[in-house]
């Protein structure tokens, strides 16, 4: 408590440095929220493509195409060594003209042939209703982030693409790509798929050979990088992707982008730390004569150097504490605005958390070891006869 009513003794000054420390972490919660959010989507990928191929159109990027293939190609994908099953889906945007920003996963609608039954090891919860089956007709499974969106309830009907389905399931949140998605079954994806095409192939397409990917799982210990290499080799006119892929393609472009949102975050939370330096430097001036006086009657430099210590730790913990509950309060309004578009950017976890207000802690303790050391050094008879 003392050391508390020694720092609002300047009750502006103090609160003012406080400010630009609360500032600071409050920028680095929410930024990096941000950050926390995607970074777990892209693990949700990396485990996803761990020990699989995935095949697209030579259009396709980081596994997603709308480029229509045959479901011909799966069993001529089949044929290539190491590979021992093959999925044919669909996955097309939601809305035919997203207009919504979105640093994520867009708003989609996602359709398998179910083979992949038995080999996919990568699951989500049904957490109300149902999962899809393969003969369903005009009925969908939507993902926890669509579920304010669409206002979907189990037994309720949605508007996908212009047609009407029954909401038989709604999956539990995975922070990850399903949580964006709507299931449909294959052939109901087929059918909306024939209505994207261009008016000169739509007549001719067959809509019960048509997918966008094909999923391929691989014999135990098989390479997938080498898998989808040889897929590549055999195949013409696909684009085979593994974890490699995966991995040039989104997961180091994010760590450049996270890297960049945490640095200007730590910046904005530095400036915080010089308002400690500058406070605490003219604490120790205003207070050299009680400093001089502690010193006449005992007290040592160590002690001078752990109160002032003590003093810039706890503004720093204090505008880490503040900080952090703003930065979650607007991660929160920011997620509860966005739930109605599906785009809520906005993850704020327990390492964040304890990251945010460590670091406001740290750089407190940082800040005022100068203002501490300069006090400890002062001569305790200058110090008394200082005006």
């Amino acid at each position: 408590m003392r050391v508390l009513r020694t720092i609002f003794r300047r009750k502006l000054r103090a609160f003012l440095t406080i400010f630009g420390i609360t500032i600071g972490v409050l920028a680095l919660v929410v930024m990096g929220s941000i950050a926390e959010k995607l970074s777990l989507l892209v693990d949700g990928g990396s485990t996803y493509y761990a020990d699989k191929v995935i095949v697209s159109g030579m259009s396709g990027m980081a596994g997603f195409s709308t480029e229509p293939l045959s479901t011909d190609l799966l069993g001529q994908i089949e044929k290539v060594d190491g590979v021992t099953r093959t999925s044919g889906s669909i996955m097309m945007l939601l809305e035919e003209d997203p207009s919504t920003v979105n640093l994520g996963i867009p708003a989609n609608i996602n359709a398998t042939d179910f083979r992949e039954i038995g080999y996919e090891t990568f699951d989500s919860e049904v957490v109300e209703g149902r999962a899809l089956e393969a003969d369903d007709r005009g009925k969908c499974v939507v993902g926890s982030d669509l579920v304010t969106k669409l206002d979907a309830e189990v037994g309720e009907t949605i508007e996908v693409r212009g047609k009407e389905f029954e909401v038989v399931g709604i999956l539990g949140k995975t922070l990850t790509a399903p949580d964006k998605a709507v299931q449909i079954s294959l052939k109901d994806a087929q059918y909306l798929l024939v209505g994207t095409l261009p008016a000169a192939i739509r007549d001719s397409a067959e809509a019960d050979t048509l997918i966008t990917s094909i999923t391929v799982f691989l014999e135990p210990g098989e390479d997938p990088n080498e898998a989808a290499a040889r897929i590549e080799d055999r195949i013409d006119g696909v684009k085979a992707m593994g974890p490699r892929g995966f991995e040039e393609s989104v997961t180091e472009p994010l760590k450049i982008f996270n890297q960049i949102i945490y640095a200007i975050a730590v910046v904005s939370l530095l400036v915080g730390g010089l308002s400690v330096i500058n406070t605490m430097t003219m604490s120790v001036s205003e207070r050299t004569r009680e400093i001089g006086v502690r010193k006449a009657i005992g007290a040592s430099d160590g002690a001078i150097m752990r109160q002032f210590v003590a003093e810039s730790a706890v503004m720093g913990l204090i505008g880490g504490l503040l900080g952090l509950g703003l930065g979650a309060m607007i991660a929160a309004a920011g997620n509860q605005a966005g739930a109605a578009s599906a785009t809520e950017l906005f993850l704020v976890t327990p390492r964040l958390a304890v990251g945010s207000v460590a670091f406001a802690l740290v750089l407190g303790v940082l800040s005022g070891l100068y203002p501490a050391w300069h006090a400890a050094r002062l001569d305790p008879v200058t110090a008394l006869r200082y005006e």
